[in-house]
């Protein structure tokens, strides 16, 4: 049952890269064996090696298929597993995802509330998020698109401080929309 996805709460898990071939599974007539400790033991049958993991209580793991012969090694399979899961686990919690918050403006909006989409694009952009500006035209509004684009500009030139603009305003059907994404952190 070792080296197989288990099933959990309706889901199969994969822990770690499951794709060495242990023990039995091992076919090769000749294999390279590298000991637990990392020292060379040489070439030999693979089941001579099989009795010396056997013997000393470990597994006997195929880490390079593609040598000549084959190399495997003498360990524990599943602490070797579970470290390979606990690394794994670590880069996925040190990965920053970016998510992408939207802000909507429209081409006549007043002072006071552009301001305080202002503030906001500003506090979304100091979190390492990207932030897509858009302003939506609505009936008339179509034939002063115009508008709509100043306001888009004059939105990124007072996020210019904290964002570089990563697309220019462009208009999509009856949506204008730019996005904005933080500046990298000097070094």
């Amino acid at each position: 049952m070792r080296g197989l996805p288990r099933y959990f709460f309706g889901r199969w898990l994969s822990i770690s890269n499951t794709s060495h071939q242990i023990n039995e599974a091992i076919r090769d007539k000749e294999v390279r064996l590298i000991g637990d400790d990392g020292a060379q033991l040489g070439i030999m049958p693979s089941r001579e090696a099989l009795r010396i993991a056997a013997e000393r209580e470990l597994d006997l793991v195929k880490i390079a298929p593609q040598a000549l012969p084959p190399v495997c090694r003498i360990m524990d399979y599943g602490k070797f597993r579970f470290e390979q899961a606990k690394k794994e686990k670590e880069a996925r919690k040190r990965q920053k995802l970016v998510e992408i918050k939207e802000i909507r403006l429209s081409p006549g909006i007043d002072v006071h509330d552009f301001a305080f989409k202002l503030k906001n694009a500003h506090g979304f952009l100091r979190d390492g998020d990207k932030v897509k500006v858009s302003v939506r035209f609505r009936g008339r509004e179509m034939s002063h698109t115009s508008l709509g684009e100043k306001q888009l500009l004059r939105f990124a030139e007072g996020c210019a401080d904290a964002a570089v603009m990563e697309k220019s305003p462009k208009l999509e059907g009856r949506t204008m929309t730019m996005y904005l994404s933080p500046k990298p952190a000097p070094k």
